[in-house]
């Protein structure tokens, strides 16, 4: 048989996001925003002996290392998109992004309660009013980008709305076309947003009030928001890496759709994400009256994101099954 007359029945799997090139663009430009403040805010923080902004300095320099892997990610997977090597693509290469970016953040937010209680112990002389600026500006950078990206986090949910019917929509789908590269660029500035205004706070309570212990103790704070956000990340992309089920309602949906006929039954079921919105499932159907596996994917139509589908016939007798 010639691969020509195979054509129609060749599987691909790239397995990107939509919009991945719009994502990966997105990102570079906030890495540049962030970098640049980054180094301003750790010299300021340094010269002018505030661990707030320092802090801050050292929060955004985590993200802009989780960004710098974001886009080493987004990179890897478009360039080995089509390579046989990867059984079912480079979809999940952000995921492994994300999981990595988050242990980096554990390491940073341990590093940051140390100098934090250091400064408690052992207190130095701020420069308020210069602490203040710079910290300002960093918060300036981290409304700018979360604004860039911003766009695209909600842009998908639009063009879904006027792409696809929300009645073919399994319940989870939004979770299913979750780019975690994408959201983790998002959560991470938003976060580094938050820290700056509790910078800020606190170093305007030392220059009016005296509290200068409030500059460390925000440290500490900053640090425990890191913390909570990587952990948080590393269990989401964990469950990806380790094709855990994407959820209960999603592979109801697939086992209710193959039951719809009365004579069917699904003895063996497996649905994991291989990409942003994309769910490969294998499905054993075991009936009285076997049909091709053809007949059976079509009964999948309506559940949203199975971009791979690979479907067993088992009658209940002696003959062998028909696959795909």
């Amino acid at each position: 048989m010639h691969s020509d007359s195979l054509a129609p029945w060749l599987k691909h799997h790239r397995f990107l996001a939509e919009g991945h090139g719009k994502n990966a663009r997105r990102t570079k430009a906030v890495l540049v925003l962030t970098a640049l403040m980054m180094v301003g805010e750790i010299i300021a923080g340094s010269l002018f002996g505030s661990m707030a902004l320092l802090a801050d300095g050292w929060h955004m320099a985590s993200h802009a290392a989780a960004l710098g892997i974001a886009v080493f990610a987004y990179a890897y997977a478009h360039r080995h998109a089509e390579n046989s090597t990867y059984t079912f693509g480079t979809g999940k290469v952000g995921d492994l992004a994300a999981f990595s970016s988050a242990m980096l953040l554990l390491v940073i937010a341990t590093f940051m309660v140390i100098e934090s209680v250091q400064r408690l112990i052992a207190p130095v002389t701020i420069a308020f009013n210069e602490a203040i600026v710079v910290a300002a500006l960093g918060l300036a950078v981290n409304v700018v980008s979360a604004w860039i990206l911003k766009g695209e986090e909600h842009g998908h949910d639009h063009a879904r709305d006027h792409g696809h019917s929300h009645a073919d929509e399994s319940p989870d789908v939004h979770h299913h076309h979750q780019d975690h590269n994408m959201r983790a660029a998002y959560v991470h500035v938003v976060a580094d947003a938050a820290t700056s205004v509790l910078a800020i706070a606190a170093l305007v309570a030392g220059l009016f009030w005296g509290l200068t212990w409030l500059d460390a103790v925000i440290g500490i704070v900053g640090a425990a928001i890191i913390a909570q956000w990587a952990w948080s990340l590393m269990g989401k992309a964990g469950r990806i890496l380790l094709d855990a089920a994407p959820s209960g309602d999603t592979t109801e949906a697939v086992r209710k759709a193959i039951e719809a006929e009365p004579d069917n039954r699904v003895a063996d079921l497996h649905v994991w994400r291989v990409g942003p919105g994309h769910l490969a499932a294998v499905v054993t159907v075991v009936t009285h009256h076997a049909r091709t596996p053809a007949h059976y994917k079509s009964l999948l139509a309506g559940i949203d994101c199975l971009s791979h589908v690979t479907v067993e016939v088992e009658r209940c007798c002696d003959e062998r099954p028909h696959a795909a």
